[in-house]
C-alpha cells in the first residue's frame, strides 16, 4: 500500500503538528491488516461512512450503511496494536506531537481520562464532522491540505506551557523522575499528575516509548544494536530487549529486518 505522509505547510502548524495521511476509497476492495507500535502522539483518525469497534490491541473497520463522519482518537498504547479494514474507507489520520494537540484543544484531560483500551470518540468541535466531511469529499490534494491546515488554525490556542516543555526536555534526557520533580520544586505524584493531564501517560512510559522511537530513527545511521541500545540510553543491552519485546512483540533483530523504519507511519503489514 502506497501512503503519502504530508508535512504541515504552515510554520505554526509544523510546531505542534507532526503531519497527517489520507486513506481514499477506490475501485479495489482488497482487506488491509497490519500492526502500528506504541510512540508519543496523539492521533486522530477521521473516517467517511465507516464504523471502528476497539478491544484492547485490536482495532476493526468496516463500510457503514450509517452516512457520515466518525473520528476517534488514540493517545496511548503500549504494546503493538492490529488494525483491520474489511475493505479500503475515505479517511484523514493527523499525528499530534506530545503536548500538540493542547494548542487546539482547551481541555485535553477530558480525553486522556478515557479508557485507552477501548475506543473514544473525537468530537471537539460543533463544526468539526462538517468540515471534516468537506475536506474528505474533496478530490484536489492540494486543496484538502490548504482546507485542513486553515481549520486547524482557526482553532489554534495561544498557551504557556514552557515549564512542562522543559521537563519533557529532562525526561527525554533521562533524567531520573524524583529529581526532575525536585528541580521544578513538585513532587514526584504532582509531576505524575501534569504528565496524564497533558500526554495522557507517566513520565516513565513517555521516556520509554521516547527511547524505543529514538532508536528507531537512528537506526540507519548506527548498525550495531550494542552501540545503538548505548546511544539511546538503555541500561544494558537485556533493557533494550525486554523494552523492543514489550513495545513490538519482537526482538530488535527481528524488528528491523520486518518493518521498514525509513518511512514516517511505521507499520508491519500482515
Amino acid at each position: 500500500m502506497q501512503l503519502k505522509f504530508y508535512k504541515p505547510t504552515n510554520e505554526l502548524l509544523r510546531k505542534y503538528l507532526e503531519g497527517y495521511y489520507f486513506i481514499q476509497k477506490g475501485k479495489r476492495s482488497d482487506p488491509l491488516h497490519y500492526r502500528t507500535f506504541p510512540n508519543n502522539y496523539t492521533i486522530v483518525t477521521v473516517m467517511q461512512n465507516a464504523s471502528l469497534s476497539q478491544d484492547n490491541s485490536k482495532i476493526m473497520i468496516k463500510p457503514s450503511e450509517k452516512k457520515g463522519i466518525y473520528s476517534n482518537m488514540v493517545y496511548r498504547y503500549n504494546s503493538p496494536i492490529e488494525i483491520f479494514y474489511e475493505e479500503p474507507i475515505n479517511e484523514l489520520t493527523i499525528y499530534f506531537k506530545p503536548l500538540g494537540i493542547n494548542f487546539f484543544i482547551e481541555n485535553t484531560e477530558i480525553f486522556f481520562a478515557q479508557d485507552y483500551t477501548k475506543e473514544i470518540v473525537f468530537n471537539p468541535f460543533a463544526d468539526f464532522k462538517a468540515e471534516m466531511h468537506k475536506i474528505l469529499n474533496l478530490h484536489d490534494s492540494k486543496k484538502q491540505l490548504e482546507m485542513l491546515e486553515s481549520y486547524w488554525l482557526s482553532k489554534y490556542i495561544e498557551k504557556d506551557i514552557s515549564v512542562m516543555k522543559n521537563i519533557i526536555k529532562d525526561i527525554e534526557a533521562d533524567g531520573k523522575i524524583d529529581e526532575t520533580a525536585k528541580k521544578y520544586n513538585i513532587s514526584r505524584q504532582y509531576l505524575n499528575k501534569l504528565f496524564q493531564k497533558n500526554m495522557g501517560k507517566s513520565p516513565s512510559e513517555y521516556r520509554r516509548i521516547h527511547r524505543f522511537r529514538k532508536s528507531m530513527a537512528e537506526k540507519n545511521e548506527i548498525k550495531n544494536l550494542t552501540e545503538l541500545s548505548h546511544e539511546n540510553l538503555f541500561y544494558d543491552q537485556s533493557h533494550f530487549i525486554r523494552d523492543f519485546r514489550e513495545l513490538t512483540h519482537k526482538t530488535p533483530k527481528s524488528f528491523f529486518r520486518n518493518v521498514d523504519v525509513d518511512k514516517e507511519v511505521v507499520w508491519l503489514f500482515i
